[in-house]
């Protein structure tokens, strides 16, 4: 893309426009109507907004970009890519809103890497930043532009905690134009000296209401500070609820706003149902549940009930492990990879995994502790019917927990199926495909990983006093690219949103 169109662009829609640096208060947002439940009342676009678009051929990108959607079976833009690509392209601010598996990381990420196309980064100045809530989130933003950079010969660097500071130090003193970062690990570069933000012209917030929630907001607001005050600024999220509002008041000038569907909404391809269960028949009721024909997600509240119920799972015949945020990125990795390619058929999670986190023909997703609120419900379901897929979330409720179980379900707008259920019985298994387990324990063989090749006593020496790494995960070649050890592309190609889809 000419640059020079793309600055021509921003300039226009800020002639007689109030600097970006104006505090809460300035002009040019508009009206707000009032809002309802716990969302804030979306901004009124004083600048009308370009129209959709039917086909990724019609929007002003680079050539060698079009032909690497091809390349990845990307052949039809989702509403809200359709909706909004043709205004951030044009270097307009957006504020998305979509349900989990809409297709928002290709919504932003294709013009992030657009309009980045043809600049080179100085040492440790990248030229655009994704920030992202979770070292999952992050990976899997990661993996969706990867092949899209690459063909643009743009620079894609991930920092997040949990892996060496000293690598991610490392790769982006080679020049990254586009970080991929969660707030701590990048704020503590920039502590450093490893990083500067004043040459960010566009920045994207992925997920920000959990961010809010994790507690990140200082940090994410300090961030959003040192970048180009005039820039480029797009927020994409499944929910926006109050605590994205000052968010969008700050750091957006006159976005435009778009929205596939309410917050809340449900998912036409997606059955919701409340499964009524009584305590003493509850496990029973969840192991043959995991013992049924095909892969399932079940989230639990603590990271030692999750153990607990993997390793009885495994005693009884299940392939199950356990996902939280007491394993090391290493592990988490290597068990999400034995559940992508079937060795692992049931994931074990809490939350940790209810965001970011995208499996192929996942089609149930079981709540074994019912979630906290709405929003988890949201994202915790979100695992199951993307892209178009069809999928059913099952929340087990014991007795004490129906009535909150029906005030959540009203927040998120969804009336599900409930139903009162038993192990054993034929309306458990026509529900979710429960049958009984094997009862044959089974012991899961350690992932199969790539041999590293034997350093030389020099490069040994030469690596001698680096910062021990944190966790192997996915490391980063020099120029911050990610490397083939520990990646896995999914085989499902499509309509191609289905693998870069969030």
């Amino acid at each position: 893309m000419n640059r020079n169109s793309s600055v021509r662009s921003r300039t226009d829609r800020r002639q007689g426009a109030p600097s970006r640096s104006a505090k809460p208060g300035r002009s040019g947002r508009g009206s707000r109507p009032a809002a309802s439940g716990g969302e804030f009342a979306l901004p009124v676009t004083l600048t009308p907004g370009l129209p959709a678009v039917e086909s990724f051929a019609e929007l002003d990108m680079p050539e060698r970009l079009l032909t690497a959607l091809g390349a990845e079976g990307v052949t039809t833009p989702f509403p809200i890519q359709a909706a909004t690509l043709p205004n951030s392209l044009a270097g307009r601010d957006v504020l998305g809103r979509g349900r989990t598996g809409s297709g928002k990381t290709l919504a932003f990420g294709l013009a992030l890497l657009a309009r980045t196309a043809g600049q080179r980064a100085e040492p440790r100045q990248p030229l655009a930043l994704v920030l992202v809530p979770t070292r999952e989130l992050a990976q899997q933003v990661t993996d969706a532009l990867t092949p899209y950079a690459r063909a643009l010969r743009l620079r894609l660097a991930t920092v997040v905690g949990g892996l060496s500071i000293g690598r991610q130090a490392s790769a982006l003193r080679g020049g990254a134009e586009v970080v991929v970062a969660t707030p701590g690990r990048l704020k503590d570069l920039i502590d450093r000296g490893d990083c500067r933000l004043d040459r960010v012209a566009i920045t994207v917030l992925d997920e920000a209401d959990q961010m809010a929630d994790m507690g990140f907001m200082p940090q994410v607001t300090a961030l959003l500070d040192q970048v180009l005050p005039d820039g480029q600024r797009m927020l994409f999220s499944a929910t926006l609820d109050r605590n994205v509002d000052r968010l969008v008041r700050n750091y957006l000038h006159d976005p435009v706003v778009h929205s596939v569907d309410p917050s809340a909404g449900a998912v036409t391809t997606m059955e919701h149902h409340v499964l009524h269960v009584e305590d003493e028949d509850k496990h029973a009721t969840t192991t043959e549940i995991a013992a049924r024909d095909g892969r399932v997600i079940m989230f639990l509240d603590t990271k030692h009930a999750a153990d607990r119920l993997a390793k009885k799972l495994l005693a009884v015949g299940v392939r199950a492990a356990s996902l939280h945020g007491g394993k090391s990125q290493n592990q988490r990795t290597r068990t999400l990879a034995q559940f992508k390619d079937g060795h692992v058929t049931v994931l074990v999670a809490t939350n940790v995994a209810a965001r970011g986190i995208h499996v192929d023909n996942l089609d149930l997703v079981v709540n074994v502790d019912p979630p906290a609120d709405h929003k988890d419900y949201l994202h915790r379901g979100g695992r199951t019917a993307r892209a178009g897929e069809s999928g059913t979330v099952v929340t087990l409720v014991l007795p004490h927990q129906r009535r909150e179980m029906t005030r959540l379900m009203a927040d998120a707008g969804i009336t599900p199926q409930t139903t009162r259920v038993r192990s054993g019985e034929t309306e458990l298994s026509r529900i979710t495909g429960a049958q009984a387990p094997s009862g044959v324990p089974v012991v899961l063989a350690p992932p199969v990983t790539e041999e590293r090749p034997a350093r030389s006593a020099s490069t040994a020496r030469s690596r001698r006093g680096r910062p021990a790494a944190q966790g192997n995960g996915r490391p980063t070649s020099q120029g911050g690219r990610p490397t083939s050890q520990g990646r896995r592309r999914s085989p499902a190609k499509g309509n191609g949103n289905t693998a870069n889809g969030r």
